[in-house]
């Protein structure tokens, strides 16, 4: 009798078990499936998107610190700060922060830990694209299409219009919208070359344009040693750079050679698509030879830092005003050589296209963005249709918010930035400095170009020496306020090349994500390729060595890439 008891006890815990998983998956499908509950009625369009919510919702997130960042005021915390009270006040949304690691390999890991144990937080920003890929094939990603036609913002939409379609096609997944989108201006990824122009007036030297140009500066600045006997006339990547880009890391490259390739018409890192239905690998092009040859011979010849791939911080030689020339994007002038400035207020550095022998501008091209906001399918629809406010609201505001408390603070923080803001802003600055417009005929708070009245209301103060005559000089501008002095020679002068002129051949990878081969097959292929390309250069191996290498990437699964990427990701 006990046995029977026994056995309708276990009957009974099971239909019970049962039925509270029929419910729960009952509960969890209406939970991905239905609209937002807490919203105000009949609103839409940007009233929507900036709506406040009429009851709290509670989003969990995790989320990536600084180290060294120490602009928290006392007393406030990852969870508590002006950003998350911001949230809170404005629009209702309580801010939960179930972890944080140090940026870098501790969030890395803890990323891939949360993919792998399927207990992603409702909103997280990952670093890599391959992240978002790698959570959407286990199907753990919220489908927020509709959601975001609903609550993205006016100023969102249009700046994810400015890329043309290429930054939804990197967070659509199965044809549905599985991530809000980083987007950053097309210009990170168009290296152009710095020169210390000083130095050039010094020897009565002109403007170089081409490979050839370079040699006969670097030369010069070799023999005379403007910097003494610390110069280096080519800096160079450091222990941690590379010596090009690649369709993973696409953009924000300082001192490598990409447009040293470009000249050459090689496009090392990239998958290219043939216009035949098939695809080659940049890296391997017949192009990229004598690239290396020159590169080898640069080294060879001690124009290129002789620490290239060993020096701590290649950006050290370059703020000390010891480095002549490099390679970086837009922001690196200004933004990313303060100090030189500080060292040496003559220090005239500018940006310059490098151009083939026959005089065409050619660059490879970014990925619209390289990071992506995941919102978890667990999340209830509140809680992504906020996470969603929270992107809107952080694109409309950045400008306004107090940034003596980093910027990173701010939850869930991605940038998304107009593709073309940097050459918008400065024609448009140009148009204010010669009097054709006003700042207040940019006081539009929902325009796609977000930073752009604040700088109308500030160049005139940062370049009082404008003359329409002639490019600017560090001699014309104000370096009073650092920020603004930094931002105006970022995108006045460092900007200027893309700005004013257009590239005669753009060049896009196939993919900027990893695919299934890839993500298998890469790691190694990488790690081999960067240690042969770097002996080439520094002389550690014969150009012979690239030979083998083009047969020994194929060999070793590089083939099967390429036939994979022609299949299925080339569009038809």
């Amino acid at each position: 009798m006990k046995r029977v008891s026994n056995f309708f006890a276990l009957v009974s815990m099971m239909l019970i078990a049962g039925s509270l998983a029929f419910a729960t998956g009952t509960q969890q499908q209406q939970r991905t499936s239905t609209k937002p509950t807490l919203s105000p009625p009949g609103l839409s369009g940007d009233a929507l998107a900036f709506s406040r919510f009429t009851e709290t919702v509670d989003v969990h997130i995790g989320m990536a610190v600084s180290p060294i960042d120490t602009t928290l005021p006392p007393g406030d915390t990852v969870q508590n700060n002006q950003y998350t009270r911001y949230l809170k006040e404005k629009y209702n949304i309580n801010v939960i922060v179930d972890w944080s690691a140090a940026e870098g390999n501790d969030f890395n890991q803890k990323v891939s830990l949360c993919i792998a144990s399927n207990t992603l937080p409702d909103g997280l920003n990952v670093r890599s694209q391959s992240y978002m890929t790698k959570a959407a094939k286990s199907d753990m990603l919220y489908d927020i299409t509709e959601l975001f036609q609903q609550y993205a913002s006016s100023q969102v939409k249009g700046i994810v219009a400015s890329t043309k379609g290429r930054a939804m096609d990197m967070v659509t997944y199965n044809g549905k919208m599985i991530a809000l989108p980083n987007i950053t201006v097309a210009t990170d990824g168009v290296y152009v070359l710095n020169i210390q122009k000083n130095w050039l007036d010094q020897y009565g030297l002109a403007i170089p344009k081409t490979v050839d140009d370079i040699e006969r500066v670097a030369q010069v600045f070799k023999e005379r040693k403007p910097a003494g006997a610390a110069t280096i006339p080519i800096v160079g990547p450091d222990k941690n750079g590379k010596l090009y880009s690649n369709f993973i890391e696409s953009s924000n490259l300082q001192n490598g050679f990409d447009p040293v390739f470009a000249a050459y018409n090689a496009y090392p890192g990239f998958f290219l698509d043939n216009g035949d239905g098939t695809v080659s690998y940049g890296s391997l092009s017949p192009t990229m030879r004598p690239a290396l040859e020159r590169l080898a011979k640069w080294y060879k010849e001690g124009l290129i830092d002789p620490e290239i791939s060993t020096r701590d911080n290649s950006g050290e030689p370059v703020n000390a005003n010891q480095a002549g020339l490099r390679f970086a994007p837009w922001w690196a002038l200004g933004y990313g050589n303060g100090d030189s400035f500080k060292n040496n207020p003559n220090a005239n550095w500018q940006a310059y296209p490098l151009y083939t022998n026959d005089g065409k501008w050619n660059s490879h091209m970014k990925a619209p963005g390289t990071e992506a906001l995941l919102i978890s399918k667990k999340a209830s629809p509140d809680v992504a249709a906020a996470i969603i406010i929270m992107y809107n609201a952080l694109v409309r505001d950045e400008a306004t918010f107090d940034t003596s408390v980093a910027i990173a603070w701010y939850p869930l923080r991605t940038v998304a930035a107009a593709a073309d803001e940097t050459e918008y802003e400065h024609r448009e600055l140009v148009k204010v400095l010669k009097g054709q417009t006003k700042p207040e005929d940019y006081n539009d708070p929902m325009s796609i170009y977000k930073l752009m009245y604040h700088d109308a209301q500030v160049v005139k103060s940062v370049v009082p020496g404008y003359s329409p005559d002639r490019d600017l000089n560090v001699s014309d501008l104000n370096m009073a306020n650092a920020g603004d002095f930094n931002r105006m020679y970022a995108v006045l002068i460092g900007d200027r090349p893309y700005a004013t002129q257009k590239i005669d051949k753009e060049v896009y990878s196939v993919t900027y994500s990893m695919t299934d081969l890839l993500e298998q097959r890469w790691p190694n292929l990488w790690k081999m390729e960067s240690e042969v390309m770097m002996k080439i250069v520094t002389g550690q191996a014969d150009i012979s060595a690239f030979d083998k290498f083009v047969s020994d990437w194929k060999a070793q699964g590089g083939q099967g890439i390429l036939d994979d990427l022609a299949k299925n990701y080339l569009k038809k």
